[in-house]
């Protein structure tokens, strides 16, 4: 009888990597594995996992909506342009005052669902949470999930 000794294999596992600040919000297991199952999955670099949310949220969010920023009623429009979500996810609202109106580029991560549908509200939910954890685009050059 002999044995055979094969080297010890490593697997490979998606995990989130947290920025050095004290997240403001708990762990959340099924938000954390819908993150990394569905938005960042197949992602080895910070330009990819911004595409990766980036995809996500263009392709999901039920446009137009309504919400809350900055104290006023808008109506989310259309996803930023990919160079506007660069830092951080951005959402086009409408701002109406009187006859008045504009379309301009705010945080997702600043503003509140009024009026939007489960899938809208549950998706903004995600990024709230990626950014209170303190996760981040990291474009460092090392692989940040293996």
């Amino acid at each position: 009888m002999f044995f055979l000794h094969l080297p010890p294999m490593i697997i490979a596992v998606p995990s989130l990597k947290q920025n050095f600040i004290m997240a403001v919000t708990s762990h959340d297991n099924e938000r954390e594995q819908r993150i990394i199952n569905e938005i960042i999955v197949d992602t080895y670099n910070g330009h990819e996992e911004r595409m990766g949310w980036y995809c996500y949220l263009e392709d999901n969010l039920n446009q137009p909506f309504g919400v809350v920023w900055d104290g006023a009623n808008v109506e989310v429009v259309a996803m930023s342009s990919e160079e506007e979500c660069e830092q951080e996810m951005r959402v086009d609202v409408r701002y109406t005052e009187g006859q008045n109106q504009d379309v301009f580029s705010v945080s997702l991560s600043e503003i509140e669902p009024v009026d939007s549908d489960e899938m809208t509200t549950e998706e903004i939910a995600d990024w709230k949470y990626w950014v209170e954890r303190g996760y981040d685009f990291s474009d460092d050059g090392e692989d940040e999930f293996f």
